[in-house]
């Protein structure tokens, strides 16, 4: 077979849950927590009885889920050649291996020694064995579900980030600049032509914040052809090392709109020059981003809220409830900021 037949190897893939992620942790403990006080008050006669069973069974319910979490969270990061198989039977065995070792060490304790009278090892490992196989496919499924979504919020992010009259202007602003500066003309198609292959990359795609910014600055540049001296920028960085660029990972076409939003609703309206700022932190394992422009309300349509509301759906899908997108209107500026986990980009 030549070697430009030879088919690239598809990316691994993922079928444990991201443990590590607080919406997971939040619904794994709901689950268990509520299937265990359900067997319990099945089994015991009136609910008082039930409670207080449970209540003293939480502290190994607790400690299992908790302790079964972290190892997941782990080995998710820690795969490599791992098949999907292999990782559904570790979401049965890791739990069961766990709650084994702390049934174990809670029976050997005298305090605990006449708590768990209806419980042995047994029953403990393929309970544990059970809850990780049932929520694994749960997840595995909520994932699936959502692949029509993210499809659908690529779709509506190129409609509303392709702005037909964004192109037309920038395209008559190139031929404008070929005869007097010819350097700058095949710049900024070179410019258009790296918006345009973001644009049409799946919104699924992770990218690093490094590469994020280069397209923003691409983009404001190709505006700042059109509109002159009435676009001016700010960027100001607070603990954000390059090396924190280069490595912090966010999903792909995050912070353009937002400047896309800026220009339209807070350059556009102006006649007169208006500042568009960009202040970027960074706090322990969290990145915060805000965009800030002038306010003009007659300016701001329902086109804008679309806008947003995709990326909130970007978010809520790529971090669950980790991520928060929020806007305030203050001083006639209106704020745009972001708030997302700081995940370092695989080596």
């Amino acid at each position: 077979m030549p070697p430009s037949t030879v088919p690239a190897s598809a990316p691994l893939e993922i079928v444990i849950p991201d443990c590590c992620n607080i919406g997971v942790i939040f619904r794994v403990l709901l689950a268990v927590n509520a299937s265990v006080l359900a067997a319990i008050l099945m089994r015991t006669n009136g609910l008082k009885p039930g409670l207080l069973e449970f209540v003293e069974s939480s502290i190994l319910v607790e400690l299992a889920c908790l302790s079964s979490l972290l190892a997941l969270c782990g080995l998710r990061r820690l795969i490599r050649t791992i098949p999907p198989w292999g990782q559904r039977v570790a979401c049965a065995l890791v739990p069961a291996a766990v709650t084994s070792l702390i049934i174990h060490f809670l029976f050997s304790l005298e305090l605990f020694f006449n708590t768990f009278t209806n419980l042995t090892m047994v029953k403990g490992i393929l309970i544990a064995a059970l809850l990780g196989i049932v929520l694994q496919h749960y997840f595995e499924l909520r994932t699936r579900a959502f692949s029509p979504a993210l499809a659908e919020a690529r779709l509506q992010a190129l409609q509303a980030r392709i702005r037909p009259h964004f192109f037309f202007n920038s395209l008559n602003a190139v031929l404008s600049l070929i005869r007097t500066e010819p350097r700058q003309a095949e710049t900024t198609l070179e410019d258009l032509a790296d918006l345009f292959r973001v644009l049409i990359r799946d919104a699924r795609d992770m990218t690093t914040m490094q590469d994020e910014i280069r397209l923003c600055r691409q983009y404001l540049s190709i505006e700042k052809i059109r509109l002159g001296e009435r676009l001016q920028v700010q960027w100001e960085s607070v603990d954000i090392s390059d090396d924190v660029l280069r490595k912090a990972q966010i999903p792909a076409l995050l912070l353009q709109p937002l400047l896309e939003n800026a220009v339209h609703y807070g350059v556009e309206p102006a006649r007169e020059p208006v500042l568009i700022q960009i202040h970027m932190n960074r706090s322990i394992d969290r990145i915060e981003i805000a965009v800030i422009n002038p306010y003009h309300g007659d300016a701001v349509s329902r086109g804008n809220h679309m806008a947003l509301d995709n990326i909130r759906e970007r978010l809520a899908l790529v971090y669950d409830v980790e991520a928060q997108l929020t806007t305030t209107i203050a001083r006639g500026y209106f704020e745009v900021r972001l708030r997302f986990p700081y995940v370092k980009a695989s080596s």
